[in-house]
């Protein structure tokens, strides 16, 4: 087998998905020792499996520096590695991690404790969908923030600082005595002063979530990759690649959806031959009545995704919820099954 480490670059303005800037492909030796064994506490950070994200973090500055003013590289939990903090950051680049470790400050308080007596200058609301025995509810949510020094650990070397400055923010739920109480902790390199900023780095920490909608669609929920029957190794990681690059079209098209003052052409995921073939097939796909019809404009992407929505099973009814990646992705191979028919046929026909 194999492991695939993705680094997916987004507008930071509205979340528009632009590509990879960087994707890790590697393997364990079939004698990979477990932790214990490699003593791994005490090896050097470029020595660890964990080294993927820093090298990544580098991967990604090298390939957006000279093309973007500047970027925020969000990583979840297991990106929480002090060297990472220590070497990542520069002028225009920097860090929004999930915390992971319940860190001990230079003052001798806790990392998680230490922001209790903070004030909460905001309350806001977060809908909760039922999903795996949960049920819905509304979360209400308090933040917190504040600047905080990190203690570097005792295996670090001597030219990496002892301490760095950062700051944390928390999003706690409150009123809720649940397990599944919402509380993120955020360790950023931004510079937190207000509100405002500490909102908006929770809004871009929860796109992450793409990176694990793109491995559902890679996995069992839709192209079922470890399944995969090719026979070498190499196939299946190119097969790989190419599902990943399938994945930027459908968060394309399902931003099309969610986000409707945001402009995206149809040129974005579809060629002027599938667009005019969508435009014959729609017909079989309107219903009778002017809530089935699509009115959406030949300029604008929505109007090609509703097809694709139809056809993953969408009831085409604007006051359903919009189609979800799962939807567009079984839409979208059921609309290149019929673009390689119409193809057949074209080509017989003009014989």
């Amino acid at each position: 087998g194999f492991y695939i480490h993705p680094s997916v670059v987004l507008d930071a303005s509205n979340g528009t998905p632009y590509g990879f800037a960087n994707v890790k492909l590697w393997s364990r030796s079939q004698n990979f020792a477990n932790k214990h064994e490699r003593n791994y506490r005490d090896l050097p950070i470029e020595e660890k499996e964990s080294y993927k994200w820093i090298e990544v973090s580098e991967q990604t500055i090298s390939a957006l520096k000279a093309q973007v003013p500047g970027m925020l590289i969000v990583q979840d939990r297991e990106g929480d590695i002090y060297e990472q903090f220590a070497r990542i950051p520069q002028e225009g680049v920097d860090l929004l991690v999930r915390a992971r470790a319940d860190r001990s400050l230079p003052d001798g308080t806790k990392l998680f404790s230490s922001i209790d007596k903070e004030q909460v200058p905001a309350v806001y609301s977060v809908f909760i969908d039922a999903r795996n025995g949960r049920k819905k509810r509304t979360a209400k949510v308090e933040v917190r923030y504040k600047q905080v020094e990190i203690k570097s650990p005792k295996r670090i070397n001597e030219n990496t600082p002892k301490s760095l400055k950062i700051y944390f923010i928390e999003a706690r739920e409150v009123e809720y005595e649940g397990s599944d109480a919402v509380c993120w902790r955020l360790l950023t390199t931004l510079s937190i002063d207000n509100m405002e900023m500490a909102m908006n780095c929770i809004e871009w920490y929860s796109w992450r979530w793409r990176i694990e909608e793109i491995f559902k669609i890679l996995k069992k929920e839709g192209y079922d990759i470890e399944s995969s029957e090719l026979e070498y190794a190499s196939s299946i990681r190119k097969q790989s690649l190419m599902i990943m690059e399938v994945t930027i079209k459908l968060f394309l098209m399902r931003l099309a959806y969610a986000e409707p003052e945001i402009e995206i052409t149809p040129g974005s995921c579809f060629h002027p031959e599938e667009q005019q073939l969508m435009e014959e097939y729609m017909k079989d796909l309107e219903g009778s009545t002017q809530k089935q019809k699509n009115n959406y404009s030949k300029t604008d992407l929505k109007r090609y995704v509703w097809v694709i929505a139809r056809l993953g099973g969408w009831k085409g009814y604007e006051s359903n919820r919009h189609p979800g990646i799962t939807t567009l992705w079984i839409g979208l191979k059921c609309f290149k099954d019929i673009a390689k028919a119409y193809k057949i046929f074209k080509d017989l026909s003009t014989r």
